[in-house]
């Protein structure tokens, strides 16, 4: 471990790029900030925040605004960090549509565009992804001064670290080099990763995890997926996977999984089995204002919300299975906040109602106690998600270096 250590404090590349990305997350997170304040908050040397600083507002990074109340001697002048010189391509590759979304360094999405996927062979899908991504270029070339990454999340195993997906669920894929193709392609940084655990980063960079350490999400949809924050990193292992919780057994006697188990979260809470059930009980004559053909989940979350008996069940008893696997969350992570993303959450009182009854029941107290559970504000159905991986670059460094090095 000592020799690995003395490896990375001699290695004065990266510890380069690690202190030019703390200054620049600094100044995100806290301007305005001076360079004083800088120098205090990240024990650098003065010299080195003002070498730093300067490359930064030379790549437009940063600028210079007003100067901060002066409590004696020369006023100190503020820095703030500045997001329209640089441009990135978000896509979220979804099951059945390709949403394009161009952002500025500051999360702030410039235009959405959302495309149906009808191609599902890693070849065709491919040509059909570098297709539209040259339609998006060409149609707001405009807005796009400097487009510095392109970055794709969609649901299954993806080795984000290589840009390879092994597994997609819609797309027949063999080790399919994605991040390394569209970099060829389009000669900038290019980033792949899961969806949901790039929901989860986004959460952490933009939504209501900023302000913890340790979080989960977990979003329902057509799966169930989650991501583990811990630290304010993604918790991730050797195949660049963790936290299966759609596979959590939750009822024994329900019926066989996918993968092998009977009872899996995933086959009691996904929209589709909520729907199926709404069926069931409606062609059984269970009173409702839910009809055969209109009981789809966002239709469910509405009249749950106003009062039906029958929706109002339907909610409530997923709730109680994404509580029993909440409660496994909890034990396990020990997470200050657990936000829970997807249409299901369009019924927040109900759902959130049934998911703390368990987990009160099923949690230990000291794990609970300051615990907050709540629904996401973020929209799961833009391309956030994979727009938090290049923010993620941006604050580890590695795309922040790749800024300052172009001849741009």
């Amino acid at each position: 471990m000592a020799l690995n250590y003395l490896n990375l404090v001699g290695n004065a590349e990266l510890v380069k790029q690690l202190n030019y990305a703390m200054i620049y997350r600094l100044i995100i997170q806290q301007s305005p900030i001076s360079r004083i304040q800088l120098a205090e908050t990240s024990q650098l040397a003065p010299a080195s925040i003002t070498k730093i600083t300067r490359q930064l507002l030379k790549k437009k990074l940063i600028k210079e605004v007003d100067t901060q109340q002066s409590t004696g001697g020369r006023p100190a002048v503020s820095i703030e960090a500045k997001f329209e010189n640089y441009q990135s391509i978000a896509i979220q590759l979804s099951r059945a549509h390709v949403t394009i979304e161009l952002y500025d360094l500051g999360g702030n999405s410039l235009v959405l565009k959302r495309y149906p996927l009808t191609d599902y062979t890693q070849r065709l899908a491919q040509n059909y992804l570098i297709n539209l991504i040259e339609l998006f270029c060409n149609e707001h070339s405009k807005k796009i001064k400097n487009l510095i990454a392109i970055s794709v999340v969609m649901p299954g195993v993806i080795d984000s670290v290589n840009g390879i997906v092994r597994y997609t669920p819609h797309i027949t894929v063999n080790n399919w080099p994605l991040a390394e193709i569209l970099q060829q392609k389009f000669n900038v940084s290019t980033f792949v990763g899961n969806d949901v655990q790039s929901l989860a980063l986004a959460e952490s960079y933009f939504g209501s995890t900023q302000n913890v350490q340790d979080s989960i999400l977990i979003r329902v949809h057509r799966g169930v997926g989650s991501g583990v924050i811990v630290n304010q990193q993604l918790l991730m292992n050797h195949n660049q996977s963790a936290s299966e919780v759609g596979h959590i057994q939750v009822n024994p006697l329900g019926q066989r999984c996918h993968c092998g188990n009977f009872g899996c979260l995933e086959n009691q809470v996904v929209n589709t089995e909520i729907e199926n059930r709404a069926k069931l009980l409606i062609e059984q004559g269970y009173p409702s204002k839910l009809t055969i053909d209109k009981c789809d989940i966002v239709t469910i979350c509405k009249l749950a919300n106003q009062g039906d008996e029958l929706a109002e069940k339907l909610i409530k008893n997923a709730g109680e299975n994404l509580g029993r696997a909440v409660a496994i969350m909890v034990n396990i992570f020990n997470p200050q906040c657990i936000v829970l993303a997807g249409e299901i959450t369009k019924s927040p009182e109900i759902l959130l109602n049934a998911i703390n009854s368990v987990l009160y029941s099923q949690s230990l107290q000291q794990l609970r106690e300051n615990l907050s559970l709540n629904c996401s504000t973020l929209n799961d159905c833009s391309a956030i998600g994979a727009f938090a991986l290049v923010q993620q670059a941006l604050f580890s460094g590695s795309l922040l270096m790749t800024i300052l090095e172009s001849e741009k």
